[in-house]
């Protein structure tokens, strides 16, 4: 259930691309882009793993066309897009050790999830295990506000790194707001935190002027910016060492990062190097799709979607839907709804056809493996297309 509660403070994070979690992810997704490019029914569990100049692959790929894909090539052009190309930093795209021990999938486990294999003769699910999705109306991108202003204060960033606005900067950081709710509505945002990786010789005060100059553009125009909002820059009052070089790095570890921040429920399976057979990914973001769309049709201010599934069986063990209360319909009627599979069909072939997951147009999956998952118009698991169809169905 929600964990944002009347009168009270919640607080989300987010990190860079530069995040060694995050070059992980985003190496994983290029491998994966590359896969389905080549080959849409590719199966993909890639892992990377990066530590001071080294990048390891590892894990389970089925590509019919893997003998004309590089991984290298695509780790060490991720690492450069990022802009880890000095050897300063201990981490560079041209002279990090690179290690491959990627292999094909288990026969075991790809049994019943092809089309036509499955226990019930359609495609089956990837794995078991329990997905959720969820929206609110508390921003413009039916987001929880702490995660979406702490995403946005990161997108903001990087693209003054990027352009040589602020010519100092590195890739590594972190945002974190707390936001104050009244009756579950924010109303004040009560602290902004930014850690962020800098040249030497840079004054501590200078990078508290610039970063709390972005904060106050970027998130001005939420209204909640008050005289009582503190700005907490850089605490440790230095951050030069970071990136791989300060922190080992995994595939998979950021997945409130890249989910609702903390707030709803996560049922516990990463995103990144994933297709989209494996329901842990497709099957969130359908049941994201679901929910934005519940709560953008002003049946519900809010709503989480859990969907259930047994490996090699297109049909969900379970749905079930939480409106907190917030629903001008009765939940059961919504619960109908998805069940019925007339608006919203979950089982995993149709979804990936739904949002055309096997296809990408206009986005891949490595734009998703940085600032977030949801929330961003470019996904089509973003789309608000099924109001109509709702609003018919429960008026």
């Amino acid at each position: 259930m929600s964990k944002i509660k009347n009168n009270h403070i919640f607080t989300s994070e987010s990190v860079s691309e530069g995040h060694p979690d995050k070059i992980c992810d985003q190496i994983s997704d290029a491998i994966l882009d590359e896969c389905i490019k080549l080959d849409p029914l590719s199966r993909v569990a890639c892992e990377t793993l990066t530590t001071t100049n080294l990048v390891v692959n590892a894990g389970e790929i089925t590509c019919k066309y893997w003998d004309e894909i590089n991984p290298e090539v695509l780790a060490r052009k991720v690492v450069d897009q990022i802009g880890y190309n000095n050897d300063e930093l201990k981490f560079s795209s041209q002279s990090f050790e690179y290690i491959n021990r990627i292999h094909s999938q288990s026969k075991d486990i790809s049994q019943g999830v092809t089309e036509g294999e499955g226990v019930d003769k359609e495609q089956g699910a990837g794995d078991q295990g329990m997905m959720f999705g969820y929206a609110d109306n508390s921003t413009s991108e039916f987001m929880p506000a702490p995660i979406a202003f702490s995403h946005r204060l990161l997108d903001e960033l990087q693209k003054l790194r990027k352009d040589n606005s602020i010519p100092y900067l590195r890739p590594y950081s972190k945002s974190q707001v707390s936001v104050r709710y009244q009756n579950g509505i924010p109303v004040e945002i009560d602290s902004i935190v930014i850690s962020h990786q800098t040249n030497e010789n840079i004054s501590l005060n200078q990078i508290q002027k610039d970063m709390t100059s972005v904060a106050k553009e970027v998130l001005h125009s939420t209204g909640l910016i008050t005289p009582n909002t503190k700005f907490i820059i850089n605490p440790t009052g230095r951050f030069v060492i970071g990136g791989p070089h300060g922190d080992a790095g995994l595939t998979g570890r950021k997945i409130i990062v890249d989910t609702y921040g903390g707030v709803g429920s996560h049922g516990g399976g990463a995103f990144s190097g994933k297709d989209p057979s494996k329901v842990d990914r497709s099957a969130a973001y359908y049941a994201r799709y679901a929910a934005k769309n519940i709560v953008a049709s002003g049946l519900a201010d809010k709503c989480e979607i859990q969907v259930a599934y047994a490996i090699g069986i297109s049909e969900p063990l379970s749905i079930n839907v939480d409106t907190f209360g917030t629903s001008s319909v009765d939940e059961k009627n919504i619960s109908e709804m998805l069940a019925s599979s007339e608006i919203f069909d979950f089982k995993p072939s149709n979804l990936i056809d739904d949002l055309q997951l096997l296809h990408p147009s206009g986005w891949c999956y490595q734009d998703t493996a940085s600032y977030g998952h949801f929330g961003r118009d470019k996904f089509p698991w973003e789309k608000t297309d099924k109001i109509d169809q709702i609003v018919n169905a429960l008026e």
